[in-house]
């Protein structure tokens, strides 16, 4: 078909325009024979988009391990779903939305937490936990209050009026994110293992229905904004945002749950990034087969919209189906009482190509092979990764006493108290929180049962920037920590990654080498790459972010009473460390955060992951927990050592008296962040350091809790946990109040 008179032809300009690249302008021509229209080529740029497409990462992402006894369905399908027994699975997926939530912050992360809710019960399951993991810029930045502040908002505001608790996540500032944050929402449901729906479309002559809110103009062409550099004309791409309703986003939920129940349903898929394009184009390819739909039955909310319009918009809420033909009365009427719209559209074909009618017309007549089969790949330059030199403790430190720098830290932007934004998100609706926001993961009930599902979400971007294989490595160790650290035993990950311009080879070096490091770890700690989302051309004006590929972590706890959080429940117990014995008196100081908030930032290598240390220390914890021998756990992680045990005391509002080693370096033994660490407290630390020989795991018993309120290292004097606690509490509120 060529171009109608209504439309001028479409050249390179246009797609230029759109994000495509002269080489794909032309492989478009050459697949199919002729000019495409607006239509069909808004349908290539937004298919062959880095969002959709994967183009850059996809090499790279074939080397991460999928697959394993607990895998059910890998990468590939709205989200990834993993058996936890009793026939039960656990389906999950994090994905960003970064782009949308710098232009509009409340918009751009409410839709990013209903999108990822419709990722999770488009597969069948019932949504109970919602994470993220966000970044913003310098706390001094003139945006970063405002992007702060709505970003928190639209999370709370949609999550908390769907229902869903927000139970855990991360949040840190850089500069680098001053033009570019970083919304990354993750979202975990639970289904019966033998009803997960797919999303491959079935039955040539199957209707194919529409079901959910109206479509508008809001999100056109967001999944090739989302894919696009940043620039100071930003601000002009508000109309790219999508809006979110949640009351529609719980009415759709539920409307769909009640009809998957009703075995009605033989394909669902979600209508995200790309919309009813992305949504039509991935059914009808997974299956093998065709689709046919007539867009003048689409419903819309807005006059006049044209195919190009109805097929790009992103508007919210929104899924597209396969049913049995036999029971669309009976979807009707379920969707009729849910007062959503319901629609059928089409048909699947077996012409293996996207027809689309639009005014008594063909708006569109393509093959569906060049859009998702033969996408561009891309194997983009890398620049070498140059190794830095391990940094030499006594360079940097002073004898200043470690109290008086534990004060520095723990009420600096990276270690304060992130209270100020999780206590704006539901954490106990759905009544089955055992643990929220505050600790190391989140852990909900499984309903009915003893048995826990724990979620964690990780990655520490300064460690990626310095060596990416290690820094991605690092991002899935710290994830096994945290959830080794309340008593579970992680399973599976997801993961987002969010890189600048792959473009250039330091960019494509960073991504490619986090991948191989986050494969490394997840195939030493069995836990495979489930599902995920990669998030590029995170720049602006030719500055790109730190690099932060994010890991979400799932997995289970057999008896949620065995659990345990970071404080410590009694005076005089001993406080123990994991995975470093008695004789270690230095640490890692290399790309710390003593080092880059006290000492320069040197350039320098990051702590080196050991992850056989990491699955035998946490092995071990866990199995400790599960045992009775530990009652409180915290991972240590960024500030290290001296820092785990400040959020300890101030967690369990109690004191403690820490020894100091008589040699070596006190603040690299304070505050280095050497990884396979944990902080526990015990009853008993004779029998639990004898568990630990006979394990092989390095432990030390480094102090004990005290009543009084007081934390004292060796003969230092002593600081009062309320002063810490009150340091800790008071940064973020100080800084949105515009101090």
């Amino acid at each position: 078909m060529s171009a109608t008179k209504q439309e001028p032809e479409m050249t390179f300009e246009n797609a230029a325009a759109m994000g495509l690249s002269q080489e794909e302008w032309n492989l478009i021509l050459t697949r199919l024979g002729r000019t495409p229209n607006l239509c069909e080529l808004g349908i290539f740029s937004a298919m062959w988009s880095e969002h959709c497409s994967y183009k850059s990462s996809k090499k790279w992402l074939k080397t991460l391990p999928v697959d394993g006894p607990q895998v059910i369905e890998g990468p590939g399908e709205n989200a990834g779903a993993i058996d936890i027994g009793d026939g039960l699975a656990a389906i999950f997926k994090i994905e960003s939305h970064n782009h949308p939530s710098f232009i509009e912050p409340y918009q751009g992360a409410a839709t990013g937490v209903g999108g990822i809710l419709r990722d999770v019960f488009t597969m069948g399951a019932r949504p109970v936990a919602l994470l993220n993991a966000l970044r913003f810029g310098a706390p001094d930045h003139e945006k970063t209050r405002h992007l702060l502040a709505g970003v928190v908002s639209g999370i709370g505001g949609y999550g908390n009026c769907i229902g869903i608790p927000t139970v855990g996540g991360e949040v840190n500032f850089d500069p680098s994110y001053n033009g570019n944050i970083l919304v990354n929402a993750m979202a975990v449901g639970l289904a019966n293992s033998d009803r997960i729906f797919r999303s491959a479309a079935t039955g040539p002559g199957n209707p194919v229905i529409y079901v959910g809110a109206k479509t508008g103009r809001d999100g056109i062409h967001g999944a090739t904004m989302a894919s696009a550099e940043f620039s100071d004309e930003t601000e002009s791409k508000r109309p790219t945002v999508q809006v979110g309703d949640p009351f529609t986003g719980k009415l759709l939920m539920e409307a769909c749950l009640e009809l998957m129940a009703s075995d009605a349903v033989l394909s669902i898929q979600d209508m995200g990034a790309a919309g009813l394009t992305s949504s039509s184009v991935e059914m009808a390819s997974k299956g093998g087969l065709g689709m046919e739909m007539d867009l003048d039955l689409v419903p819309a909310r807005e006059e006049g919209m044209s195919a190009y319009e109805l097929m790009l918009s992103e508007s919210q809420e929104r899924m597209l189906m396969v049913l049995k033909p036999e029971a669309t009365d009976t979807a009707r009427q379920i969707f009729d009482k849910w007062d959503l719209d319901f629609m059928p559209i089409g048909k699947v074909t077996e012409t293996g190509r996207l027809v689309l009618l639009k005014d008594g017309a063909v708006a569109c007549d393509i093959p569906l092979a060049p859009l998702v089969d033969d996408a561009p790949e891309y194997d983009r330059p890398q620049a070498d990764v140059t190794p830095r030199p391990v940094l030499d403790s006594a360079k940097v430190t002073s004898d200043a006493p470690v109290a008086d720098i534990l004060k520095s830290l723990i009420g600096s932007i990276d270690l304060a108290s992130r209270r100020w934004i999780y206590e704006q998100y539901d954490s106990q609706v759905m009544a089955d929180t055992i643990a929220g926001p505050g600790g190391d993961a989140g852990l909900i009930r499984v309903h009915g049962s003893r048995r826990g599902l724990a979620v964690s979400t990780d990655c520490t971007p300064r460690y990626v920037e310095a060596d990416p294989r290690t820094g991605g490595a690092q991002a899935v160790a710290e994830g096994w920590r945290n959830l080794s650290a309340i008593g579970a035993r992680g399973l599976a990950i997801t993961n987002n990654l969010n890189f600048g311009n792959p473009e250039k080879p330091d960019i494509m070096a960073q991504m490619a080498q986090s991948v191989l490091g986050m494969g490394d770890a997840a195939r030493a700690l069995d836990t495979p790459v489930v599902s995920g989302n990669v998030s590029l051309y995170n720049e602006t004006d030719g500055r790109a972010i730190l690099p932060c590929p994010v890991v979400g972590m799932v997995g289970t706890i057999e008896d949620i009473s065995s659990a345990v959080g970071v404080a410590p429940t009694a005076d005089g117990q001993t406080l123990v460390v994991i995975g470093q014995d008695a004789s270690q008196d230095d640490g890692w100081l290399g790309v710390s955060l003593y080092a880059r908030n006290l000492a320069g930032d040197p350039k320098a290598a990051p702590p080196p992951v050991d992850l056989e240390a990491e699955r035998r220390n946490g092995l071990f914890v866990q199995q400790q927990i599960a045992a009775g021998g530990i009652r409180a756990a915290h991972d240590i992680s960024d500030g290290g050592l001296a820092v785990a045990i400040a959020e300890m005391c101030v967690a369990g509002g109690i004191g403690a008296t820490i020894e100091l080693p008589e040699t070596g370096n006190r603040h690299g033994w304070a505050f280095g962040e050497d990884q396979a660490r944990y902080v526990i407290a015990t009853d008993d630390a004779v029998a639990l350091l004898a568990a630990a020989q006979a394990a092989g795991v390095p432990a030390a018993a480094i102090g004990s809790t005290r009543a009084g309120g007081q934390l004292q290292f060796g003969g230092e004097t002593a600081i009062s946990v309320s002063e810490l606690h009150s340091l800790a509490e008071a940064t973020i509120p100080t800084l949105m109040q515009g101090g």
